[in-house]
Parts: structure tokens; C-alpha cells; sequence
């Protein structure tokens, strides 16, 4: 345990998991993932909160399965599955800057997505880079 996290009675910290994570998914560069968007094959998940979906835009075509939904999104048993997850596609996780994204496509990797991957940087780098984007929304 680290010292950091006795006092909490944690034995990992999310910049653990998120290493761990990193050791196990594949992770495009923005640039990468921008030639990647469109092609046969490759599915784009957004994990991202509905709010910060709705307030800044979106991959087009992007599946939206935000980070706390994701195992019912995935599972063909669930309710809450999302059709998109029963392809043979390689699944692009997205999120924010790349870390919920990374910590998602490692868990849709145990659940047995085995082409998964991220972006780094997520959402915001793919913005900055000219990166297809559509939205954002208005709210009511």
C-alpha cells in the first residue's frame, strides 16, 4: 500500500490504475485516431458524462456509452446493451483527455472486447487537432 493511500485504506490510486490500464491498451495518438475515424471496421465509443457530450460535441457516429453504464452497455444480457457492441469492430474509446477512455477499453477488454483501444488525449486533443466533430448541442 502506498504511504499516500494508508490513511484512506485504499491500496490503489487511479494513477495505478490508470498505468496499469496504459500496460494493457493500445492507445492511438490523436493523429492516428483521426485517419482511423471512418474506416470499415472501427467503432468509436464515447464514455464522456451526457452533459460534457451535449456541451462540446461529439465524434460523429461515436457510440455514447458514458463510463458508468459501460459494463450494461456491453453485456448482450443487459437490458442497457448497445447493439454496436455485438460487431467485429475494433471499439476507439474516447473520453475528455483519455483517462476514463483508457480505464473503459480496459474493462471492455476483461469483459471480452478484444480490439479495443484509446486515444490520448482524448476528446479535447481530437478537437485541437481538426478532428470531425458535430455539435455541441443546445440544452434546454
Amino acid at each position: 500500500m502506498d504511504k499516500e493511500h494508508k490513511s484512506t485504506g485504499i491500496s490503489k490510486g487511479y494513477k495505478q490504475l490508470i498505468s496499469e490500464a496504459a500496460e494493457e491498451v493500445k492507445t492511438y495518438s490523436t493523429a492516428d485516431g483521426i485517419k482511423r475515424f471512418g474506416d470499415d471496421g472501427v467503432t468509436f465509443v464515447d464514455v464522456r458524462d451526457t452533459s460534457e457530450y451535449l456541451e462540446h460535441g461529439e465524434i460523429p457516429g461515436a457510440v455514447h456509452a458514458p463510463r458508468g453504464m459501460l459494463e450494461f452497455h456491453i453485456d448482450p444480457e443487459s437490458p442497457y446493451f448497445i447493439s454496436e457492441f455485438g460487431d467485429d469492430s475494433e471499439f476507439v474509446f474516447v473520453c475528455a483527455i483519455g483517462s476514463r477512455s483508457l480505464l473503459a477499453a480496459q474493462r471492455a477488454k476483461e469483459m471480452g472486447l478484444t480490439r479495443v483501444a484509446n486515444i490520448e488525449g482524448g476528446f479535447n486533443a481530437w478537437r485541437e487537432a481538426g478532428g470531425a466533430i458535430d455539435g455541441p448541442r443546445p440544452t434546454m
